[in-house]
């Protein structure tokens, strides 16, 4: 009889054997804890906690939601991240990014307000289960091709946009028209701004002169926080509500509560796009921020277990009225530097967040709006790394390129599409350069010295040619190999050609099919193909295809490490004994662009 309970114990079962992650290493953790751990993590979850606060509410402004999901989401994820982390290099959250995109995917996809709370749940559920499934699958490495040019690109956009779309609740304007784009949204501002409400613009410049008075002179503190407790305590003292500046509203225990994200099909297929979108730069983000930490502490990261950690965060956040949750660079900084010695510190934050959020959350009614939207602005002119901007446009055409590309396309289009449109340029030019090969004829000369050849006509002497294989052989370098190794086997005085396969990689179906075709053609023209440093991988390839019992075991020689130059050794020796009594030339082929031979 079938047993329901049995056979997900063996699915089980064959995932973890499969699997290297660990789904609870909190168990590992709280067995090896010591009591002596304890002061260190509740400080740093202290200090992070301070920090996290204010900028939750912030994040949820930016996404145009509630400020308890900022919160409440800030709380889940760090919460979440402890039990499911082995590491405690990255702290999870809302962030600028994920909260702007969520922002303009909800106004592309044009999603009201109704539909927006009971959408939000089912997008941070898909978003968890991508990232958990890409964990299940090894799929973290994959994040090293996305250059650094596509991400300035984005997080340039990005805060771009969190600068503008806050502008109105610093100048106290109230706009009706909905902008299409950034631009859009600049033109809109030029025309409202003379009903620009003045009480609650000088209350944004008292905000931006405290920040960067105590951002000046005392760095250390926890400034945010004490800027949101000024501004207020000065709308109190003004009377600011005889003045229409708008406060925040109050939150308390009942503000959040569980959400159960709905199996709503068309709602699935709507968000799914926009799901991945943030998946990708949760991970990115998530990842970046843990391996730079990790070169500070000198430790390594573990990328799979980092980002099933991200995956099952904001599946917790789906289910608590949570924001999408990413590794925050400021926090995760914060924590390391605080002290921080176990992932313990992550579950003390959120605890003191949900504890702060219930004991003093009816006091956020007194913070203006437009104070928080400054303290936004100024977290978004801080995403702006001009550094990271200098280099990838001065370093090479292409990621000036990228990074132009991936601005201006996050500009006009909605961030989600703006992520894909420049991750598929950034990909699109790594294959264009990877796939891109130059094989020349080198000889020496009277004097010894190696020189390109310009004399590859009027031989009459049979010749052995030596190619050096450098680079990608995958699918989008099939076409370009074919044509550079029969542009040297057609050579009419050519019998034998050696292929050097030591700096040869990735080869696929596509390249065998492509080497077959040339072994068949340069066999029906009487000449001879030998492979030389060939190495395990390579041919088990070989094998797997069969092409290696067609081209012959004896033509296959091995690459040895220890003596790189034996192979191509035997090789030539084996070419030689082919062509008989007869003394033949030796050509060398290479790519002179590269180093490795």
């Amino acid at each position: 009889m079938f047993n329901p309970l049995k056979f997900l114990l063996k699915i089980y079962k064959a995932f973890i054997r499969y699997n290297s992650l660990e789904f609870f290493p909190i168990i590992q953790t709280l067995q090896s804890y010591s009591l002596r751990y304890l002061k260190d993590d509740i400080k740093s979850g202290f200090n992070v906690a301070l920090l996290a606060f204010p900028q939750g509410m912030a994040y949820a402004l930016i996404a145009g939601l509630p400020i308890h999901y900022g919160i409440v989401g800030s709380a889940i994820a760090t919460i979440a991240s402890s039990l499911f982390a082995k590491s405690n290099l990255i702290t999870f959250g809302p962030t600028n990014a994920t909260a702007v995109m969520l922002f303009s995917a909800f106004a592309a996809l044009g999603i009201s307000e109704n539909q927006k709370f009971e959408y939000l749940s089912i997008l941070v559920l898909l978003v968890g289960l991508f990232i958990s499934a890409g964990a299940y699958f090894k799929l973290a490495h994959l994040v090293k091709y996305i250059s650094r040019s596509v991400i300035t690109g984005y997080i340039t956009a990005a805060a771009l946009l969190i600068i503008l779309n806050q502008m109105p609740e610093v100048l106290g304007i109230i706009i009706d028209e909905k902008a299409d784009s950034f631009f859009h949204l600049i033109w809109i501002l030029i025309v409202n701004l003379s009903s620009t409400h003045f009480p609650t613009f000088g209350l944004s410049l008292f905000t931006l002169l405290c920040f960067f008075i105590l951002n000046t002179k005392f760095k250390s503190l926890p400034n945010v926080a004490i800027v949101l407790i000024l501004s207020s305590i000065a709308t109190h003292l003004i009377n600011g509500i005889n003045y229409d500046i708008h406060l925040l509203k109050a939150i308390g225990s009942t503000s959040w509560s569980i959400s159960l994200p709905s199996l709503n099909l068309q709602a699935i297929e709507t968000l799914s796009g926009t799901a991945i979108a943030i998946a990708l730069l949760c991970i990115i983000e998530g990842i970046a921020i843990g391996k730079s930490l990790a070169v500070k502490k000198g430790i390594s990261l573990d990328d799979d277990q980092a980002m099933y950690s991200i995956g099952m965060s904001n599946i917790a956040c789906a289910f608590f009225s949570g924001m999408p949750a990413s590794g925050s660079l400021t926090r995760s900084s914060l924590n390391f530097n605080s002290g921080s010695r176990t992932v313990l510190s992550n579950f003390f934050c959120g605890l003191i967040i949900l504890m702060t959020a219930i004991l003093l959350g009816s006091f956020i009614q007194y913070i203006p709006v437009a104070s928080l939207a400054v303290l936004v602005i100024i977290v978004g002119i801080s995403l702006i790394n001009k550094h990271a901007i200098r280099i990838v446009t001065q370093t090479t055409r292409s990621d000036a390129f990228v990074f132009l590309i991936t601005l201006l396309s996050g500009l006009y289009l909605p961030l989600d599409k703006a992520v894909y449109f420049g991750v598929g340029i950034s990909i699109i030019l790594f294959l264009k350069k990877v796939a891109k090969t130059e094989l020349k004829e080198y000889t020496f000369t009277a004097d010894g010295v190696l020189a390109e050849s310009n004399d590859t006509h009027g031989r009459t002497t049979p010749e052995i040619s030596i190619v050096h294989i450098e680079g990608e052989l995958f699918f989008g370098a099939t076409d370009l190999f074919r044509e550079q190794v029969q542009r040297i086997y057609l050579e009419p005085q050519l019998k034998i050609l050696i292929l050097k396969m030591r700096n040869a990689y990735n080869m696929d179906a596509s390249s065998i099919m492509a080497l077959e075709e040339l072994v068949k053609h340069m066999n029906e023209n009487g000449r001879y193909l030998i492979l030389s440093e060939v190495r395990k991988d390579l041919l088990r390839v070989l094998e797997n295809s069969g092409l290696s019992h067609y081209i012959e075991a004896r033509n296959i020689f091995m690459d040895d490490p220890q003596n790189p130059t034996l192979s191509t050794a035997k090789a030539l020796k084996r070419a030689k004994d082919h062509l008989g009594e007869i003394e033949p030339n030796i050509s060398i082929y290479f790519d002179p662009e590269k180093k490795t031979t």
